[in-house]
């Protein structure tokens, strides 16, 4: 009984089985055994009780662990899915699990529909849409006129709105990501099929058409 106590208090708050979590995401037991290495080193790196707080999440994401922006935020609270404020590690993988390369589309598209979902409505807002727009832009350095921000954001809406009542539903926005693919191309993270100790960003880089800043 010993040896099980000793071998058990080597694990992180709310760790749980790699092939449990390998069954319930598209990661295979090896590569759930990888991200525990990287969820470790996270969640030591500032608070180091074990749990992905928010400083430590940011400090990963963007190498700033102070600095505020709405869409750290919002990835933060998709993480967070028992909302107490810190990622434990099953949360952590299933969630990441949303942008591996094997993950079926609707999955990353109800993520993204999520993500843009700021008042937790059940639509997206047009205002809720430009909020999101502009944080992108701004953690991937793109610098925008307003006239084209509000470009994107009518062209958006004058897709996926389909019945013209100001807001995009989920249907609505499963046919738009449908019909425009490209929209969840950052929902898709290539080298999650080769996990190394380098966190995954979700930073946009320059060369993504300006079209394409929508998830």
């Amino acid at each position: 009984m010993g040896c099980i106590s000793s071998k058990q208090s080597k694990h992180t708050p709310g760790y749980e089985d790699p092939v449990l979590l390998a069954s319930q995401t598209s990661f295979t037991v090896s590569e759930v055994e990888a991200l525990y290495d990287l969820f470790k080193k996270l969640s030591f790196s500032i608070i180091k009780d074990g749990l992905i707080h928010k400083e430590e999440f940011q400090l990963a994401l963007f190498r700033n662990s102070s600095k505020k922006n709405l869409f750290a935020d919002r990835i933060f609270s998709l993480f967070d899915a028992k909302r107490n404020g810190a990622i434990g590690f099953g949360d952590f993988v299933r969630a990441l699990s949303v942008f591996h390369p094997s993950t079926p589309v609707y999955e990353k598209a109800a993520f993204a529909f999520r993500l843009y979902d700021l008042r937790h409505t059940g639509s997206i807002e047009r205002v809720e849409l430009k909020e999101m727009v502009l944080a992108l832009l701004s953690e991937s350095e793109l610098e925008l006129s307003e006239d084209i921000v509000e470009a994107i954001v009518d062209n958006t809406f004058k897709q996926a709105d389909l019945n013209g009542d100001g807001k995009i539903d989920e249907d609505e926005w499963k046919e738009f990501v449908t019909q425009n693919p490209a929209i969840l191309k950052n929902m898709t993270l290539p080298y999650l099929l080769d996990i190394t100790m380098t966190f995954p960003s979700f930073v946009m880089h320059s060369e993504t058409n300006d079209t394409d800043i929508i998830i």
